[in-house]
């Protein structure tokens, strides 16, 4: 497998479309990782559409479906820290890999951002979906426990995104919410910005890198 190979987004399908042919199984995993607001949900979802275009029946499988509640969060004092890689159920999402690589359907959870909260056996992949990409943050950190899910994927993405646009995203997103001025600055700069750092600089190599 190459590393670091920039690539636009047409070329990405062309190449997962030839590795899906060669690749003889039953189903084929995909990664989708980088820093918050870098476009992980938007580039899932038009990858799905495209690959579902070309006769590959796909779904998306999100990491945020596995976030620890907040009550939780708020037991273990982790509520400020929301997004952190300490604050998803890691074991969870093996395994629904693990069920999604051995079994049929498998309902799983999905992330309501307009909720900010993670809603259980949300969505349904059926029996006949090949493709799974998965997406979120964390994918490929390269600390435990989420390196026990790195041997799942067939393919490894991770989106390069600017760190000014990914700041101007984070702010609109906040202020989306109607949070306040010092609210969206203690979400962006001591919790998220921290955390797409961290996304960059501690995962390891992905085959693709998406320009975006």
């Amino acid at each position: 497998m190459s590393s670091n190979q920039r690539i636009e987004f047409p070329e990405l399908v062309n190449k997962i479309l030839e590795n899906v042919i060669k690749i003889n199984q039953s189903r084929y995993f995909i990664a989708i990782s980088g820093a918050p607001a870098s476009g992980k949900s938007t580039i899932s979802e038009k990858l799905k559409s495209e690959l579902i275009s070309k006769n590959h029946k796909s779904s998306v499988l999100q990491m945020d479906g596995f976030h620890l509640d907040n009550n939780i969060l708020e037991k273990k004092k982790l509520i400020e820290r929301k997004g952190a890689p300490e604050t998803f159920d890691v074991l969870g999402l093996l395994n629904c890999l693990l069920r999604l690589k051995n079994e049929g359907e498998v309902i799983v959870p999905i992330f309501d951002r307009s909720l900010e909260l993670s809603r259980s056996s949300a969505l349904v992949i059926s029996e006949n979906t090949k493709i799974i990409i998965v997406e979120g943050n964390y994918l490929l950190l390269d600390q435990e426990p989420w390196r026990k899910i790195h041997n799942f994927f067939d393919t490894t993405i991770m989106i390069d995104c600017n760190k000014d646009i990914l700041e101007k995203r984070l702010i609109e997103r906040w202020e989306s919410y109607g949070l306040s001025n010092d609210q969206i600055k203690n979400k962006v700069y001591k919790n998220d910005l921290p955390n797409g750092l961290n996304v960059i600089s501690k995962s390891i190599s992905a085959e693709f890198n998406l320009i975006n």
